[in-house]
């Protein structure tokens, strides 16, 4: 599932793109879509904001309307030039923005709706994210109290997981950021000292912002993806295992982590 990174740096990508104008042509190919009218809806409205939240990204339109996309497993928000080829199959479009030479392109959905500004405040999706890993300023107190608030039984891993505690850390980041903290994800939430709750939060967010200004390419592991390798740090045998209730994958070394 894209990460809170992933989504900034669409909408870093697509937000030059669209501020401030009226898109010259708005188009739903997909089926699910045929009928949502859409393109009338928005026709002559600005764009007046595109910004993320965790791992929700938003198109916001004069007159009150947003475009709410949430990628999951599946999605995927592209870029191009007039005429570049797409990286997906023209079929698996569900939102098309054209602006000048530039075309904005939302793939494989699953969530993308249109809100009125009314609903999205009322939203317990949007309106219930905790403090974004992301923000400007990233409001500790409110994750740590958010945190104490969970089972504290939930093992730290899983916890960090939970948008409703902070947004925006998924797989990747929950796996990095205990191992640069020395933090085993196993170990219960109730047993993780506020201090190594930062640890891991203050270590992984620079990542994160470098990754949405500059890609996944900048990103650089040192557990996931690695079980069976030996730990950088301290060589032991990289693990994995999955973990809560969705038995996501947790990459960590049982040396270092202890």
């Amino acid at each position: 599932m894209p990460e809170g990174d992933t989504i900034h740096h669409a909408a870093n990508r697509i937000r030059p793109l669209l501020l401030g104008r009226v898109p010259d042509e708005i188009r739903t190919p997909h089926p699910r879509l045929g009928a949502s009218g859409w393109p009338e809806r928005l026709a002559g409205r600005a764009v007046t904001s595109v910004d993320a939240t965790g791992k929700h990204l938003f198109l916001r339109f004069e007159g009150g309307l947003t475009l709410h996309s949430h990628l999951r497993m599946t999605g995927s928000w592209g870029t191009y030039a007039a005429g570049q080829r797409w990286r997906r199959a023209a079929r698996r479009a569900w939102l098309v923005l054209r602006a000048g030479d530039h075309e904005v392109v939302e793939f494989d959905g699953p969530v993308l709706e249109l809100l009125t500004d009314a609903r999205a405040r009322a939203d317990q999706r949007i309106a219930g994210l905790g403090p974004d890993i992301l923000a400007p300023e990233l409001d500790e107190p409110a994750i740590l109290r958010r945190l104490r608030e969970d089972d504290p039984t939930r093992a730290i891993g899983d916890a960090l997981l939970d948008q409703r505690t902070v947004a925006g850390i998924g797989n990747i980041w929950k796996s990095e950021g205990c191992w640069e903290a020395r933090v085993d994800p196993w170990r219960p939430a109730g047993a993780v000292g506020d201090d190594e709750v930062l640890s891991v939060l203050r270590g992984v967010r620079p990542r994160m912002q470098r990754c949405a200004e500059l890609g996944m390419r900048a990103r650089a592991d040192h557990v996931y993806a690695r079980a069976g390798r030996p730990c950088k740090r301290c060589g032991e045998v990289i693990r994995v295992r999955g973990q809560g209730d969705d038995n996501r994958r947790t990459f960590w070394c049982p040396g270092c982590q202890s």
